[in-house]
C-alpha cells in the first residue's frame, strides 16, 4: 500500500504528488487501467459544472496533478469523474457501532489483487479543509476515512442501474471528510448535492450518531440503527424498500448478501464482546464469509480498517485481515 502526505493548497498538493511520480518515471495516464472513451468524456464534461459549483477545490487538485504529470487535465477529470459510473469492480463491507462507551467504524475493501501495490493510504492536511486519514484504490478520490473531528465515512459500491451527471462515490467521501464535522451535516449535504453513481455511505461521528445513506441520482434514503440496536451495516446491495429496485441482480457482487448477513447477525448477537474486538473478528472472517476470497481468481480483501472514534485511534491491515494483523496508525492528529 502506497502512503502519501498532502499539504498546502489543493493545487499544490496535486502538483507536488504528480511531479514526484513523474520524476520517478511513473506516468498515470500510461497505466492500462487509465481508460478514456468518448462516452466517458461526454459524461465527465456534463459533470464538470457540478464540480465547479459544489467542490471546486478538488478540480484545482486534479489540475495540479495533471500539470505535475505533464498530462491532460481533461483526461484526468474524465477518468476520475466517470469512475463508479463506468467501472464496476469495487466491493466492500462497512459497519458502525455506538453505545455509551464506544463508537467504532469498520470496513473491508475487496478489490483486484493485481492492483494491490497501487492502493493508497493518504494523510491530507490542506488549506481551508478538515484534515483526514483515508484509503483509496484510486487517487484523489477516497473510499473510507476519518477526519480531525472524528467523522468516519466509508462507501460500498452498488452496480449502477441509472446514472446522471453529478458527484461520484469517491468524491462524495472526499467532500464529506473535508467539509463536515457530524453525521447530520453529512446527510444534509447528500440530500442537496447532485449524485452520479449508486452507493451506500456509512457514517459515524464523535456524538455516536450512525447512519447508512443509500443513494443514487434519484433518491437519498437514510437508514438509522434499528430500535434497541446499536449498529448499522452495509454491503454491495441496497437494503431499504425504496432503494431495492435499483439493485442490479445480473452482476457478480462478490457475495454481498452473505457478507451483510454475517456482519448483521454477529453485531446483533455480540454476546458482550468489546465492539472493537467484535468488528476485528467480523472483518477477519471469524463469524462466516467476509474476506475468504480465492486470490487465484484475482479477488481479495486488499485492506481493512477500524476507526475507534471515541479513543481517536486508527487500526489498519494492509492486506487481508484473515492473514495479517491490524496495526495502529498513530499519525493522525484529532481535534
Amino acid at each position: 500500500m502506497y502512503h502519501g502526505r498532502f499539504k498546502k493548497s489543493h493545487y499544490e498538493a496535486g502538483f507536488h504528488w504528480g511531479e514526484q511520480l513523474y520524476r520517478h518515471g511513473i506516468i498515470i495516464a500510461n497505466q492500462h487501467t487509465f481508460t478514456i472513451t468518448h462516452e466517458r468524456k461526454e459524461f465527465a464534461n456534463q459533470c464538470l459544472p457540478i464540480y465547479k459549483q459544489y467542490f471546486p477545490e478538488v478540480l484545482d487538485e486534479i489540475k495540479g496533478l495533471a500539470e505535475g504529470q505533464k498530462s491532460s487535465f481533461e483526461d484526468f477529470y474524465t477518468f476520475l469523474f466517470s469512475m463508479y459510473c463506468f467501472t464496476f469492480q469495487h466491493h466492500c463491507t462497512c459497519m458502525a457501532w455506538s453505545d455509551d462507551d464506544n463508537i467504532v467504524f469498520g470496513r473491508n475493501s475487496d478489490f483486484l489483487v493485481f492492483l494491490e501495490k497501487l492502493y493508497m493510504n493518504c494523510l491530507y492536511d490542506l488549506d481551508n479543509a478538515y484534515a483526514f486519514n483515508a484509503n483509496t484504490t484510486a487517487f484523489i478520490e477516497m473510499e473510507d476515512g476519518i477526519n480531525e473531528h472524528g467523522l468516519a465515512v466509508g462507501l460500498t459500491f452498488i452496480y449502477p442501474t441509472i446514472i446522471k451527471p453529478g458527484i461520484n462515490a469517491g468524491f462524495l467521501i472526499r467532500l464529506l471528510l473535508e467539509k463536515c464535522k457530524t453525521t447530520k451535516e453529512a446527510i444534509e449535504i447528500l440530500k442537496h448535492i447532485p449524485i452520479a453513481s449508486q452507493q451506500t455511505l456509512t457514517i459515524a461521528d464523535k456524538l455516536g450518531d450512525l447512519a447508512v445513506v443509500e443513494c443514487n441520482c434519484d433518491h437519498v434514503e437514510v437508514i438509522k440503527p434499528e430500535q434497541n440496536s446499536s449498529f448499522v451495516v452495509s454491503a454491495n446491495e441496497f437494503q431499504s424498500q425504496v432503494m431495492r429496485p435499483y439493485n442490479n441482480d445480473r452482476v457478480d457482487n462478490w457475495r454481498a448478501a452473505e457478507r451483510y448477513s454475517v456482519a448483521y447477525h454477529a453485531l446483533k448477537e455480540h454476546k458482550g464482546l468489546h465492539p472493537l474486538t467484535l468488528m476485528e473478528n467480523i472483518l477477519s472472517g471469524q463469524y462466516g464469509f467476509m474476506c475468504q476470497y480465492q486470490r487465484e481468481n484475482d479477488a481479495d480483501t486488499v485492506w481493512s480498517v477500524l476507526y475507534d472514534i471515541k479513543n481517536h485511534s486508527i487500526y489498519r491491515v494492509e492486506g487481508n485481515p484473515g492473514r495479517k494483523p491490524f496495526i495502529k496508525d498513530k499519525r493522525m492528529k484529532f481535534q
